[in-house]
């Protein structure tokens, strides 16, 4: 794979990322919007205020213009991917493009009725090497971009997760009394199965999704303690998920 790195850490490296805009034209972790689209469809409405999170080269934001989805926000650390596809979708009246970091939005609260982020989390989380929990700084690298998501939803609005993080490891994470959210998860995938969290803003978590925020706090005393993500599958299209070591 041209664009694998030596090193898991690269991952978190916006030198690794510039340098692979600069020749990659497109990658979508997890597969293409049309693999979900039938599950996002159920959430996300047409005339909602979309956020995309970590955007990358992806073609999610094309494809969901051309599905009829009209206002969408994109945010990226790279500014040569930020440049990059704000030129290659200048056609599309609606769409925008921002360098911005996940745990600094530099949103009003309540700007968004989705806000939707696709393998983001899972590659600020290549490092850690146990499914059980996570290093502090990663830990505490979520919690804020959890915190950051929450405020800038909409009441009701939907932060949607897509991952190939397992509902043990990964709901509890964001099952999280502070977000002030219900989680719910659907699945998709062939062979191997990738995963659709959706947390509603303003809604209850359930009494199981509670004890599992609750026990984690337990374990570790605060909400930004820990992370939790794990995974059995390895697919060689998936090349940074080919390189995490659990």
């Amino acid at each position: 794979m041209d664009h694998l790195p030596d090193n898991n850490s690269r991952y978190k490296d916006i030198e690794y990322w510039d340098e692979r805009y600069k020749t990659e034209q497109n990658y979508d972790w997890l597969g293409n919007f049309s693999k979900f689209q039938h599950i996002l469809e159920k959430h996300v409405k047409k005339e909602d205020s979309i956020l995309i999170l970590g955007c990358g080269n992806s073609s999610m934001s094309g494809d969901m213009y051309s599905a009829g989805y009209h206002t969408i926000t994109n945010i990226d650390y790279s500014s040569v991917c930020i440049s990059s596809m704000s030129a290659k979708y200048s056609h599309c009246p609606g769409i925008t493009w921002h360098q911005m970091d996940v745990r600094q939005l530099s949103f009003p609260d309540a700007s968004f009725d989705v806000i939707l982020e696709k393998a983001t989390l899972d590659a600020i989380m290549v490092e850690e090497k146990t499914p059980w929990s996570v290093s502090p700084e990663t830990a505490c690298f979520i919690h804020q971009a959890l915190t950051e998501v929450s405020r800038c939803l909409k009441p009701g609005g939907r932060f949607i997760s897509v991952t190939f993080a397992q509902p043990f490891f990964r709901k509890r994470l964001y099952a999280c009394a502070e977000y002030k959210w219900s989680v719910k998860h659907q699945s998709y995938g062939e062979g191997f199965e990738y995963f659709v969290y959706v947390m509603t803003k303003g809604e209850e978590l359930s009494p199981e999704d509670a004890a599992l925020g609750k026990m984690l706090l337990e374990d570790i005393g605060s909400p930004a303690a820990t992370a939790t993500v794990t995974t059995t599958q390895t697919e060689e299209s998936e090349d940074f998920l080919c390189n995490i070591q659990l």
